[in-house]
């Protein structure tokens, strides 16, 4: 994420009209030996150990977290509290007390959590057709994010795959994403029922969550989040199905959205993938013409982009630390659900 992000700071004014002098100041790790090859590279002028005296610097204006999600929390915070702009990576923190805390300690603040995938050109259209009434009344949304590097046995444990460090497994790292876009896409979830399992003999994370789960608008849906996919590297992919039409989206096809027009004559209907990009697409202005496809890190410029134009004029950004807490209450009633094995009502606010 250091890089991702580094790379959307660096680049974010060669696509977006951005209204700041931005300076990327100061890179700050846990790894000394590390951070001054990163910092060279990607033009930071300082590097720091000590994130506690850097968010206490009068120089420093933006602070943006990219540590184990157990400091999430504690860095946010300390850092709103010295004044600073705060972006912060998902999930926004470990647990519901967290994640209200966080919000509280950033409201009326500009502040953001790196849900990057809504600024995917075809998620965004998604949206956009959501919201214009194409699909009509919902019936189905299903979300899956796939990989499969927990079945790698070359690639040694890292702070993810422990929760003293990660607070959680795939549920935190990749059904958060899920979990952001249908609220997003879909409306806020009723109540869910949820399984994780465990592969890696004396892991103490999930490697795999399963959940089935009723919306507030009356459509049903399934997430599926696993690190044990095998022939998938980063299905990060949803549908939903609507009496007039559906739409589909995988990130491994990122420049692609789905869609069937249920309202065409019955015998010429058929699902087509819409190349995106077209004029008058979302960010067809900022980035590379139709066919000269967008990638991922595409998404965290196009992310830090909209955060600053939307601060610049005063306005509210989304997603920010509240729609970041509102994904953690979903994560805790999974996590209930799972213990439980029974249904659980997913809280709106606390």
């Amino acid at each position: 994420m250091g890089r991702a992000h580094s790379n959307a700071w660096r680049q974010v004014a060669h696509y977006f009209d951005v209204p700041y002098a931005i300076e990327t100041s100061l890179l700050c790790g846990r790894n000394a030996d590390g951070l001054g090859k990163m910092a060279s590279r990607w033009g930071w002028r300082e590097t720091s150990t000590d994130w506690r005296e850097v968010v206490g610097r009068a120089d420093i204006d933006v602070v943006d977290v990219a540590v184990p999600n157990i400091l999430h929390a504690e860095v946010a915070i300390a850092a709103a509290e010295a004044g600073k702009i705060v972006l912060c990576e998902k999930p926004l923190g470990i647990s519901t007390e967290e994640t209200s805390r966080m919000a509280a300690a950033v409201s009326g603040k500009p502040n953001m959590v790196w849900f990057n995938y809504r600024r995917v050109p075809a998620v965004a259209l998604a949206k956009r057709m959501v919201d214009e009434g194409k699909l009509g009344r919902v019936f189905h949304y299903r979300a899956q994010y796939l990989q499969e590097w927990g079945n790698d046995p070359t690639r040694p444990p890292n702070w993810k795959t422990s929760r003293a460090e990660a607070g959680s497994g795939v549920v935190g790292d990749l059904m958060t994403h899920s979990l952001d876009l249908a609220l997003w896409l879909n409306g806020p979830l009723r109540e869910v029922m949820a399984m994780q399992h465990t592969f890696a003999a004396g892991r103490d994370i999930d490697d795999a969550t399963l959940v089935m789960a009723r919306f507030a608008n009356g459509s049903i849906g399934s997430f599926e989040a696993t690190r044990y996919a095998t022939g998938y590297r980063n299905r990060n992919a949803f549908e939903i199905h609507g009496e007039h039409g559906a739409l589909g989206f995988d990130l491994e096809d990122l420049t692609r959205l789905t869609w069937f027009d249920a309202t065409e004559p019955r015998d010429m209907q058929a699902a087509k993938k819409m190349l995106v990009g077209a004029a008058g697409h979302p960010y067809a202005g900022n980035f590379w013409k139709l066919g000269h496809v967008t990638g991922y890190e595409h998404t965290f410029i196009a992310a830090l982009g909209d955060f600053l134009g939307a601060m610049s004029r005063g306005e509210k950004f989304e997603p920010g630390f509240s729609e970041g807490h509102r994904v953690q209450l979903a994560v805790r009633a999974i996590e209930k659900s799972a213990e439980s094995g029974g249904w659980v009502t997913v809280d709106q606010d606390e």
